[in-house]
């Protein structure tokens, strides 16, 4: 049996390039957050004491 050939152009979305950078931006924004809340959490605890110093 024969099957029809997509002659519609590309096989990919148009879109998949945007998508892809929101993807590592939000990537980067987590990244971010999670340092910025060890940082918070270091000077939270050199506050407190906890390591003497």
């Amino acid at each position: 049996m024969a099957r029809h050939l997509a002659f519609g152009g590309a096989a990919r979305p148009l879109g998949r390039g945007a998508s892809s950078v929101a993807c590592l931006a939000f990537v980067a924004l987590l990244g971010l957050a999670f340092w910025a809340g060890a940082v918070w959490i270091g000077q939270v605890l050199l506050q407190m004491g906890v390591w003497g110093f």
